[in-house]
């Protein structure tokens, strides 16, 4: 990266999700569409191959059928939906913004979700799926979790900026009941393919950098508005609460306990490979069992979303 890119949008630099929601501190104004061109198009994805750096390479082993392969596909099948979807609802807080500032963070913030939808399905075409069966395969892998758990989501976002305080609200969904949950479990992701698939998780870091830029900036929206307004804090404290408790009806768990049970019985398969390698400090990835980085995802969100509450004034 060059000496004029921002530390938040380099490579080498930027923080990951939690030291990022923790620490950093970004506004539209300064992510606007010049800073966007300048930072991300001309630096985060200078080089990129299909949203990777080209020496992360993919392992024969993610080539072939099997549980691991298998774990890789329900997953980015996943997430390929989920940033379809964000992307989509983006639309709308483009429509709804107050200010140019805040219409061209949004703009820039639906072309990476759209981006990052496109970068996980040129992973799996990577991995061995033909482009002509790419559609048919998300449906096979993520069909069912779409419409558990996606959808509901969804529906619940939208209905919500078609209410009161919208454009607010909106912001608060993506940013307290979206990218706040499902970053940290990109992060995860990062994590656990580093040595089983660089590829894959070297797309993974690609989206979490933007992500900190989009949960930052929303945090900062979102607090503007309850200091101009404390009577909108109560409405915002409503919709998360709604939020968290679909959250909690939704089968989530079940989603992720089946792909960690996949990863789990794939990495297995490929020890002598994996060897000592961390998933974190202290913790082998192979000593690491399903249900403890599922535990770990969800600390790490848990912890994502107090921080930014806290941030916009609505931790009490």
């Amino acid at each position: 990266m060059t000496t004029n890119i921002a530390p938040e949008a380099d490579w080498d630099l930027a923080p990951h999700v939690l030291a990022g929601a923790r620490d950093l501190r970004l506004s539209p104004e300064q992510c606007d569409l010049d800073y966007w061109i300048t930072n991300v198009a001309q630096g985060t994805l200078k080089g990129l191959v299909n949203g990777h750096h080209p020496d992360a390479v993919t392992p024969e082993h993610m080539l072939k059928p099997g549980p691991l392969r298998d774990a890789l596909l329900m997953e980015f099948s996943f997430r390929s939906i989920a940033e379809d979807k964000a992307a989509r609802a983006i639309t709308q807080l483009v429509t709804a913004a107050p200010d140019e500032k805040s219409m061209q963070f949004f703009a820039t913030q639906l072309l990476d979700e759209a981006r990052h939808a496109q970068a996980f399905r040129a992973h799996m075409v990577e991995v061995g799926v033909p482009e002509a069966d790419l559609a048919d395969v998300v449906a096979e892998f993520a069909g069912e979790h779409q419409k558990n758990v996606l959808d509901p989501l969804e529906e619940f976002g939208l209905s919500v900026m078609d209410g009161p305080h919208a454009y607010v609200s909106g912001v608060a969904v993506l940013t307290i009941l979206v990218e706040g949950v499902l970053a940290p479990t990109g992060e995860l992701s990062e994590h656990k393919w580093k040595i089983v698939d660089p590829a894959a998780a070297s797309v993974e870091r690609g989206a979490g950098i933007d992500e900190i830029r989009h949960l930052t900036v929303g945090s900062e929206i979102v607090r503007r508005y309850v200091a101009q307004d404390p009577t909108v804090k109560e409405h915002l404290a409503d919709v998360v609460r709604r939020g968290n408790e679909l959250w909690a009806k939704l089968p989530v768990f079940a989603v992720l306990q089946r792909r960690e049970e996949l990863f789990q019985a794939g990495i297995e398969q490929i020890a002598d490979f994996i060897g000592d390698h961390e998933i974190w400090p202290g913790r082998r990835l192979l000593d690491s069992t399903p249900d403890e980085r599922i535990t770990k995802a969800l600390e790490w969100a848990a912890e994502t979303q107090t921080t930014r509450l806290a941030y916009m004034g609505m931790d009490s």
